[in-house]
């Protein structure tokens, strides 16, 4: 089974209190409405040949941080945590120095997506902070939408060191290729993609299709496959990275219904190739230590 690594997943406790996304007067997001924690997931990795995780901030606390670093350092198969620090405000830099003390801490993401101001990330981070995440070796994923990658490419042409990854294909209109929407998500990300610094998740996608074409994996896969075609058109294999969103999935399709639409997709690469999207990406960008590496590292 060809071994794979996960850059994309969550867990929560909904009673902790700070999932401000998460609430009980949106019925299309009941089903999340639980916990979801390490044994829930344990079981689809080993099913499907998944070594290792990216763990994703979901809230936008630093508590929230401190709790999901707190999960990585029980559980060996999370490879690194992506967590929350507010890169505006004056005490940035001293949250990035903290939280980096943790071997596991391996960058930030600011929810760009649900902030009012589309041009957020063009503006607001401080450059104290960013030179802190540049000197301290950390990533920034960026979880935007199509509205967000032209003042994204700003942000990027000003930190052309600071290696970022676009979360969720920047969550492009699935199943509407021939729309203007889609024409101009591909120019977008296009012009992205362009940047050295930049990958791209495979992830996501499922959930961004229309809820009638939803229910059948077949359908996905096709409403998929003209974002995935551009993805290696614009990044390359070597910039793309396969993720489940795990358990946002869940509002859309299964994990192993995911892993056979990505194989629709991904199968069609040399085996060097699709190792990059399964694994090898995500492990160089996140600087994730191999499955024998981080053995030698158990006591």
């Amino acid at each position: 089974m060809i071994q794979r690594i996960d850059s994309h997943q969550h867990f929560w406790r909904p009673s902790r209190g700070d999932y401000t996304w998460l609430r009980a007067d949106e019925p299309a997001l009941a089903p999340l409405l639980r916990n979801f924690m390490p044994e829930d997931l344990a079981p689809l990795l080993r099913a499907h040949g998944v070594s290792r995780t990216v763990l994703v901030q979901a809230a936008e606390s630093g508590a929230e941080t401190e709790f999901l670093l707190d999960i990585a350092d029980a559980h060996e198969e999370i490879g690194g945590v992506v967590g929350w620090v507010d890169l505006s405000r004056p005490g940035a830099t001293d949250s990035l120095e903290r939280l980096a003390r943790n071997r596991k801490f391996k960058g930030v993401r600011p929810m760009l997506q649900d902030l009012p101001d589309d041009d957020w990330i063009a503006r607001r981070p401080r450059p104290d902070a960013l030179h802190a995440m540049l000197r301290l070796g950390l990533r920034f994923d960026a979880l935007v939408k199509p509205r967000h990658l032209s003042p994204l490419l700003q942000f990027l042409k000003q930190w052309p060191q600071l290696p970022v990854v676009i979360d969720h294909a920047a969550k492009p209109p699935v199943g509407a290729h021939g729309s203007d929407d889609f024409v101009r998500w591909r120019e977008d990300i296009a012009a992205v993609a362009a940047l050295p610094q930049v990958c791209c998740k495979f992830s996501g996608l499922w959930t961004e299709a229309p809820s009638a074409m939803q229910r059948d994996a077949d359908v996905v896969t096709h409403a998929v496959r003209p974002v995935w075609e551009h993805l290696l058109e614009v990044f390359g294999p070597a910039r793309l990275m396969w993720g489940s969103d795990w358990p946002v999935l869940t509002l859309a399709g299964d994990y192993a219904g995911w892993i056979a639409v990505s194989e629709g997709c991904i199968g069609g690469l040399s085996p060097q190739e699709q190792a990059s999207v399964w694994s090898g990406t995500a492990r160089r960008f996140y600087g994730l230590p191999s499955h024998q590496e981080s053995h030698q590292e158990s006591p």
